[in-house]
């Protein structure tokens, strides 16, 4: 299943973890429509296993229409019933109000790219991390954020669930230093 390339924990746990964790995962994402979905899978994942969300991705990028910000901002009811109906996604009626409540925020900030990597001044985090234990659950950085999305209508966008989004979208790199993904996304950001 596996190459020998040091790798952390996690990302070894099956192939669609494998997958994620070397190809996505800590990458600096700068489209403002992936920002969207990976911040709403994130609030979609709380209380979950992350491998249950990468299961049902496709079938959120389905039912939430390609992710498109402006047509799940006007959802209606009818939409949301037939969001709790569909089995290809995490049917919680609080985390599906939260998307359409999100795509409703979103469209009240003019880049959302800009908006979000302006809390790391445009630039990744790239942190040293010896142990996956020591590796933090949310910082002052993600509260912040956090706060500020709140303040702008979004849901779903505790502390926590925002440092896995900063994680995930590579606002911070937090491969452990013996992960060959943090020497790899670490020469990125100096090249």
């Amino acid at each position: 299943m596996t190459d020998s390339r040091p790798r952390c924990g996690w990302g070894t746990t099956d192939p669609l973890s494998l997958a994620y964790h070397d190809d996505e995962w800590g990458v600096p994402l700068h489209d403002s429509t992936g920002l969207f979905e990976l911040l709403n899978l994130e609030g979609a994942q709380a209380g979950l296993a992350w491998i249950t969300i990468l299961r049902k991705r496709e079938g959120y990028r389905r039912a939430f229409d390609g992710w498109d910000p402006k047509r799940i901002a006007s959802y209606r009811l009818d939409d949301e019933a037939r969001l709790l109906a569909d089995a290809g996604i995490v049917r919680n009626r609080a985390k599906v109000r939260a998307v359409i409540g999100n795509a409703r925020a979103y469209l009240g900030i003019e880049d959302f790219d800009r908006y979000l990597w302006s809390f790391v001044d445009g630039k990744p985090i790239q942190n040293g991390w010896l142990e996956s234990g020591t590796v933090p659950a949310e910082t002052d950085l993600s509260r912040a954020m956090s706060r500020d999305l709140k303040q702008r209508g979004f849901s779903f966008v505790g502390p926590t669930i925002v440092y896995a989004f900063m994680q995930s979208a590579g606002l911070v790199n937090d491969h452990l230093v013996s992960c060959f993904r943090h020497a790899d996304l670490s020469a990125a950001d100096q090249g």
